[in-house]
C-alpha cells in the first residue's frame, strides 16, 4: 500500500504545478488584454485564471489536513476542471483552426498564444489529477486511522479475540 507521506508529497507537487500554471495563464492573458483588443474567450480565460489563483490556495493545506479540507478542495477541483477544460477548448478554437496571428489579440505572434494554450491545458490536467489524488489522500488517511490494535493479527496469523466482550475464565 502507498504511504500517506508519498501521497501527500505527490498531492503537494500537483498543487504547486496547478497553481503555477494558473499564475502563468493569468500573466499571459493579462499581457494579451493589455496589448490589444480582447475577445470574450480571452476575458473568460483571465477570469478563470484569477479566480483559480485564489481558490487553489486551500489546496496547499489539504494534504496536511485531509479531514478538514479535502471535501471542500474536491468540490473546487470538480468545478474548476470543467472551467479549465472550457478555457482550453476556447484557446484551441482560437489558435488552431485558423491562422492564430489574426485571432485576438490580433497582430501578435503565435508563440505566446500557443504557450498560453499549453499552460491552460496544464492547469486543466493538474486540476484533474488533483481531484483523484485528493480522493486517494482522503481514502488512505481514513484507512490508516481506522486500523485498531484489537483487529491486527498476532504473530501466528490469527486475529485475536475481540476485547469488548465479557471476560470469563474457563475452569
Amino acid at each position: 500500500m502507498v504511504s500517506n507521506t508519498l501521497v501527500r508529497f505527490l498531492l503537494l507537487v500537483t498543487r504547486a504545478l496547478q497553481w503555477s500554471s494558473a499564475v502563468i495563464v493569468m500573466g499571459l492573458t493579462s499581457y494579451f488584454i493589455h496589448r490589444g483588443p480582447r475577445g470574450q474567450h480571452i476575458t473568460y480565460q483571465e477570469i478563470i485564471a484569477v479566480i483559480s489563483v485564489v481558490f487553489f490556495l486551500p489546496a496547499f493545506v489539504s494534504p496536511f489536513m485531509p479531514n478538514a479540507l479535502s471535501r471542500f478542495v474536491l468540490i473546487i477541483d470538480v468545478v474548476f476542471s470543467y472551467l479549465w477544460l472550457t478555457s482550453f477548448i476556447f484557446a484551441a478554437q482560437d489558435y488552431n483552426w485558423h491562422n492564430c496571428y489574426w485571432d485576438a489579440p490580433a497582430s501578435m505572434g503565435c508563440s505566446k498564444k500557443k504557450a498560453n494554450e499549453a499552460f491552460i491545458f496544464l492547469a486543466f490536467i493538474f486540476t484533474f489529477f488533483g481531484m483523484f489524488l485528493e480522493v486517494f489522500s482522503l481514502w488512505s488517511h481514513n484507512q490508516s486511522n481506522n486500523t485498531s490494535p484489537a483487529m491486527e493479527k498476532n504473530e501466528h496469523g490469527a486475529a485475536p479475540a475481540p476485547l469488548d466482550g465479557p471476560s470469563t475464565v474457563a475452569p
